[in-house]
């Protein structure tokens, strides 16, 4: 078995079991998890001291890996969706009634992010699934942009990838995914 696949196979169980990793996105650092792991999820939002109302964003490599979270799409939406990764826009789409209050928050939304990043991208291959991906910092501190500024951070608590982060100088555009209404 190559380096690669051993590192894969590591961290799609990671991931499964619970665990939390930060990773290279297209601004930052992310803090991540696999979305449907309930203490997974609450363990990140402990970390990061962020209120679970606020909702989490998800980023997935295509569209398959944020259906079952998300009401139907049509093949063009679909494909507008998988167009603006390019531009790391973030939409706020209407959620299935499943979807766990754990990522949606207080909100009948949720943020969604097909992105083009990729080492974000490979990582959700990895995983098989969305990700959980939220600024690799304290809510309110500024997002780590280095491995070893995460590792200063969150120590043992996260697993920490190697990676470049993006050229983006700001997060993610979030918009509304109904009336294109901007929130960030």
């Amino acid at each position: 078995m190559s380096r690669a696949n051993a590192t894969s196979r590591s961290i799609s169980a990671h991931l499964k079991r619970g665990g939390l990793i930060a990773y290279p996105t297209e601004s930052c650092y992310g803090l991540g998890c696999d979305p449907d792991n309930r203490r997974a999820v609450l363990r990140l939002l402990k970390l990061k001291q962020r209120p679970q109302r606020k909702g989490l964003i998800l980023i997935a490599a295509h569209f398959r890996q944020v259906a079952p979270y998300l009401q139907p799409l049509t093949l063009i939406e679909q494909a507008k969706l998988h167009n603006d990764a390019e531009q790391a826009v973030t939409y706020l789409m209407p959620t299935r009634p499943s979807t766990p209050r754990w990522l949606r928050g207080d909100h009948d939304t949720l943020a969604v992010r097909l992105t083009a990043h990729p080492p974000a991208k490979q990582l959700c291959r990895i995983a098989n699934s969305a990700l959980v991906s939220t600024s690799a910092n304290r809510s309110g501190q500024t997002p780590a942009k280095t491995y070893a500024e995460c590792q200063r951070l969150f120590g043992k608590e996260v697993w920490v990838l190697r990676g470049s982060v993006g050229k983006r100088k700001q997060p993610s555009t979030i918009r509304s995914w109904l009336d294109g209404r901007i929130f960030r």
